[in-house]
């Protein structure tokens, strides 16, 4: 005989929900937009909460009279149990007033068979041979992601709220030092402008190839992990993280770059290069240097170095070197998405991400140099 696993779900939770809703007003507001019809378990319970739903949605009184009659109507209240059952929902629910409580039982337990099904899904991909493991990863990844965002949906807040929190805010810039609210820069002109690099902001540094945009971010970088002990995390799609080190330890210690190279150092270069190893070996920076990185991966990396290691700072060199899911007509639709995503990002973690971006050089082959 088989052990067939029934997936988790609770019967007496979506039974209050539904009989809460069809005792009060309130808690039919509250359901709707916190469920869907699919989150669910039973059949006959989608049923009912649809009925309900689309009561509301029409303005139409909600009780366990019109109910009835509008599942009648629709020829599926015997399906659903019969009047009996609904009464009988009405009568077992504990108190109308948790229905926030019920419905986030419900909920997670979607969000858990969700996540069965999709589990199961990436399984058959795995076990087909005609997919590619990098398109594998990025499906797998691309699935549980809509799961994890679909729990982070957020709900309106009232300005109240959002005014003591605001005016917190207010009273720690008041008293900060420096005027710097944000992560420093290491440029004094350029913190008096923008007060720092400010959480949950994506800013891009754009130029053309060759004009110092890697060792302008590299600067930012080391500024804030060594100077300010900022946790940055660096996404380095063009450059190894080997000559990305190579660059710092040329700028710490003040050491000619072409030098390092070539290999023609001078006596003097040496106890510069020993002295920039201390600050630079202690300094909290992370480093990914996987050519072609999606957005998809480059943010389940983030979040890890998050999560594991603290993150003030994201730097991502270059962003036209990404990739996205290959789903967008052309190109630029493509960057568009990609910019999304790292402003999402941005939002999720609150941190700031810095993004190079690389401008054509086709202007400079036009006469008027015209973008």
């Amino acid at each position: 005989m088989d052990n067939l696993k029934v997936p988790p779900y609770n019967l007496e939770a979506e039974q209050s929900v539904l009989g809460s809703m069809l005792l009060s007003k309130d808690a039919v507001i509250v359901a709707t937009e916190q469920l869907q019809p699919e989150d669910f378990y039973k059949e006959s319970h989608r049923r009912i909460f649809e009925v309900i739903t689309k009561l509301y949605e029409n303005r139409e009184p909600v009780d366990l009279i019109t109910v009835t009659e509008a599942l009648r109507s629709s020829k599926i209240l015997e399906q659903v149990g019969g009047a009996t059952y609904l009464t009988t929902l009405t009568e077992t629910v504990p108190t109308a007033s948790n229905i926030a409580y019920y419905c986030k039982i419900v909920e997670e337990k979607a969000l858990i068979r969700r996540l069965i099904n999709t589990t199961s899904s990436i399984l058959s991909m795995a076990y087909d041979p005609e997919n590619e493991v990098e398109g594998l990863l990025d499906e797998a990844e691309r699935k549980i992601f809509e799961i994890a965002q679909k729990r982070r949906v957020e709900n309106f807040y009232h300005i109240k709220d959002i005014l003591f929190d605001t005016f917190e805010r207010i009273e720690q810039l008041y008293n900060s030092e420096g005027g710097i609210t944000g992560v420093p820069t290491g440029f004094p002109d350029l913190d008096e402008k923008t007060s720092g690099l400010q959480p949950s902001d994506l800013i891009l540094i754009a130029a053309r190839p060759s004009m110092g945009k890697t060792a302008f971010a590299l600067n930012i970088a080391q500024n804030a992990a060594i100077r300010y002990k900022v946790p940055v995390g660096i996404f380095s799609l063009e450059m190894s993280k080997e000559q990305l080190v190579q660059r710092m330890l040329c700028a710490e210690s003040n050491v000619d770059s072409h030098k390092l190279r070539t290999g023609r150092l001078d006596e003097d270069d040496w106890p510069r290069l020993a002295r920039a190893m201390g600050p630079l070996s202690e300094a909290p920076i992370y480093i990914d240097d996987t050519p072609g990185i999606s957005s998809l991966e480059l943010r389940a990396k983030a979040r890890r170095l998050k999560a594991e290691k603290g993150l003030g700072l994201v730097i991502i060199d270059y962003l036209q070197l990404m990739s996205g899911r290959g789903n967008t007509e052309n190109r630029q639709q493509e960057i568009s998405e990609i910019s999304r995503s790292l402003k999402a990002l941005a939002r999720e973690l609150s941190v700031p991400v810095v993004a190079l971006s690389q401008l054509s050089r086709a202007p400079e082959l036009r006469a008027d140099h015209r973008p």
